[in-house]
């Protein structure tokens, strides 16, 4: 079965009446819980911007607060899942500067998590990966952006 293209299923999204398109949206709600997070944030959240990232911020510090130090294995696997679901919250906003804004947040609380990051190659390797991504995500942005962010990645390394 040809699947298709994102052009043609804009072109007949077009025809359709909006009940028919609600009736769709919500259809494929019900199957994914990412598409059903994804409406939400397009609907509720997409208009204030600052208030979504203090929300992920929110949910950053929970899961650490879940983090067992004392097995750094298990602290591995919560922080890998910590970072799969703020790369989730940076996909939905689609903005370079919440990406920026987010990782940095991120890699100050795994810093300041009381973990010995740099103990463990796989928690190092993950640091520095994000400091990479903050890097080139800050490139898109303006220059003014880029020099108040500047300072903060510096106090990362």
């Amino acid at each position: 079965m040809k699947i298709a293209t994102i052009a043609q299923i804009k072109r007949e999204l077009k025809l359709l009446t909006a009940e028919q398109q609600t009736d769709i949206i919500l259809r494929l709600a019900k199957y994914k819980k990412d598409t059903k997070e994804l409406l939400h944030y397009l609907i509720y959240e997409a208009d204030d911007e600052a208030s979504y990232i203090e929300a992920v911020k929110e949910d950053i510090d929970e899961a650490f607060e879940q983090v067992n130090v004392s097995n750094l294995y298990l602290a591995k696997k919560t922080i890998r899942k910590t970072l799969r679901i703020t790369a989730k919250h940076i996909r939905f906003s689609g903005q370079k500067q919440t990406e920026v804004e987010l990782l940095i947040y991120f890699c100050e609380v795994l810093r300041d998590s009381g973990l010995r990051i740099h103990e463990s190659s796989v928690l190092s390797n993950l640091y520095e990966r994000q400091i990479i991504k903050i890097e080139k995500a800050l490139s898109y942005l303006h220059e003014d952006l880029q020099f108040d962010y500047t300072h903060e990645i510096k106090a990362l390394k």
